[in-house]
């Protein structure tokens, strides 16, 4: 199993948990890929909580949705509703997104049915994020759970496929690159 750890700020919050604690326990599960997601931060403190990370990880460091701090960091990371946001079409939102962050960094997206991800093969990317494999106390809009459908849809994938959603350390997967874990690690 690789693993690829979600710190999610308000997680933290919520469990009165520092960054700090939560890095040394993805360090500890040696996490090849730590994603920092803060969805009711503002950019200057997600800019401070990737210089913060940087400090003490030397893995690869994905920033949740803020791909404006893309130099801060090795990638981005942004789930569907986002990329509507760039664009109603996409493709062209990742073309987009592309052009901001770059060819020598990571960019992946979260995908949640077959549909999503062969549309995703298309698309100039890393890996996708494919779930919720089960149902999670971090996201409430989980509209449908993939459960053991996940890992088959995962080999229809061109690209690395990241489990996400409700994953735990000893989740075995055939077609899955990386575990995507926040709360479970601590």
């Amino acid at each position: 199993m690789r693993l690829y750890a979600l710190c999610d700020q308000d997680m933290l919050d919520a469990k009165g948990l520092s960054l700090e604690t939560f890095l040394q326990k993805a360090m500890e599960h040696k996490a090849e890929i730590i994603q920092y997601r803060a969805k009711n931060s503002d950019i200057a403190f997600i800019k401070q909580q990737l210089i913060a990370i940087r400090r003490v990880y030397d893995g690869f460091l994905i920033v949740n949705d803020a791909y404006e701090l893309v130099e801060f960091c090795d990638g981005v990371h942004v789930g569907q509703e986002d990329l509507q946001a760039i664009d109603s079409d996409i493709h062209k939102a990742v073309k987009v997104l592309r052009s901001v962050v770059g060819s020598d960094k990571i960019l992946g997206i979260s995908t949640h049915n077959e549909q999503e991800v062969l549309q995703a093969n298309a698309m100039d990317l890393n890996y996708i994020g494919l779930g919720a494999y089960r149902n999670t106390a971090t996201k409430t809009d989980i509209s449908s759970v993939l459960g053991d459908k996940l890992d088959a849809i995962a080999k229809l994938s061109k690209h690395y496929v990241a489990a996400i959603g409700g994953v735990r350390l000893d989740d075995k997967f055939e077609n899955v690159t990386y575990h995507v874990i926040g709360s479970g690690l601590l």
